[in-house]
């Protein structure tokens, strides 16, 4: 980002601002993976330097090892879960009030090569970019009669019309337009020029909007309240119609031939299916879903710092030798392979349904796990 501003001429101050208002975003996310490589060379290297036989023959026992690296986890987990829920929330307000800032003043920032750029009721699907021209542009817009525009060009240069918004000078311009009742009903031209115009209110309601990632724990609960809400009550409104179709079906059935209902049949019953997969899908909405997986992430990524350091002690004295080497080897696989499950877990719980708390927490809870058989092995020694 800080090199594609910068080659805009932003000013190098509000480079530095934009990068400065990400940072809580590295910071929470990075955290607990730096507590879990960190412990496990500390750990290893005690382990193979023999540091851990000399404080367990001093009299010391396990307790004294384990329990000041899990309260340094503790600290850690509340320290990113504060980063997370407090200051990401707080930076990304002043991130998109400069980047407003910003855009104002430079608005071709939103167009990049070979991209797809959605606006309020326009996308932009961009080629090669050298300088401000453009190649092979389309563009996807709806008029203000609410007819569905294509627009196609083999090139387009890019203005900054200042207040006005940007400016995209198309050549060889092919324009398509059709109602949105009648898509059969069309008309088109060609023209060598053609003058695009998108406004700075479209351009900022494009960045303004912020996701779950971005909200607080708080803020994305009554996200997740008010649409369980929204939710339940489209479904009722479709309940009534499947109960109707229902009633209808079962009457039809009852009756029997011969009779108008009944050469009706195979559409009432097509009508009746169709109406109970459109329910299902209402209680599958892909929004609340997100949300609800994000809340739980929310608390299984910081939180993610305690589960490693007790994971990392307990690998920690399994080291033989070259104990930090073999640490930062492991800290790197162990994160990987956390990163992977969150992943599979976050398109599980939106594709097929899996539970979110499970899609969530499930990488932690077998850090505990495993940690604790791995402990209770090495103790046992």
């Amino acid at each position: 980002m800080a090199k594609e501003v910068l080659t805009k001429h932003v000013p190098f101050g509000q480079v530095a601002l934009l990068i400065l208002f990400s940072l809580p975003t590295v910071i929470a996310m990075s955290a607990p993976f730096a507590s879990l490589v960190g412990t496990l060379m500390t750990v290893g290297r005690l382990t193979s330097d023999n540091e851990i036989l000399v404080m367990l023959s001093s009299g010391l026992s396990y307790k004294n090892i384990f329990l000041p690296a899990i309260t340094v986890g503790i600290i850690i987990s509340i320290l990113s879960f504060i980063t997370n829920d407090i200051l990401l929330p707080a930076g990304t307000v002043q991130f998109n009030k400069l980047w407003r800032r910003i855009l104002f003043s430079t608005p071709a920032l939103e167009l990049e090569a070979n991209s797809v750029k959605r606006f309020r009721d326009t996308v932009i699907v961009t080629g090669d970019v050298t300088d401000n021209t453009i190649k092979n542009v389309m563009i996807l817009d709806k008029t203000s009669d609410g007819e569905r525009r294509v627009i196609m060009a083999s090139q387009a240069e890019l203005k900054d019309g200042g207040n006005e918004g940007l400016s995209l000078g198309l050549e060889n311009a092919f324009v398509q337009s059709s109602k949105e009742i009648a898509r059969e009903d069309y008309d088109y031209a060609s023209a060598s020029f053609l003058q695009y115009w998108i406004s700075n209110e479209d351009i900022i309601q494009a960045v303004m909007s912020v996701s779950p990632r971005e909200m607080s724990s708080r803020d994305v609960r009554k996200a997740v309240i008010q649409k369980t809400v929204d939710v339940n009550k489209r479904a009722n409104d479709r309940k009534a119609k499947v109960i109707i179709q229902g009633v209808n079906l079962e009457n039809t059935l009852r009756r029997g031939p011969p009779g108008e209902s009944w050469s009706r049949k195979p559409t009432s019953i097509v009508n009746f299916h169709r109406e109970t997969q459109t329910l299902a899908g209402i209680y599958k909405d892909r929004s609340l879903t997100i949300h609800v997986i994000e809340y739980y992430k929310k608390f299984s990524v910081p939180f993610g710092a305690f589960f490693f350091v007790f994971l990392a002690v307990s690998l920690g004295l399994m080291a033989k030798k070259s104990g930090q080497t073999v640490g930062f080897i492991f800290g790197n696989i162990i994160a990987v392979i956390y990163w992977s499950m969150l992943f599979i877990g976050q398109t599980m719980g939106l594709r097929v349904g899996t539970p979110p708390f499970w899609s969530m927490w499930l990488p932690n809870i077998l850090s505990l796990a495993i940690g604790l058989v791995l402990a209770v092995i090495r103790i046992r020694k």
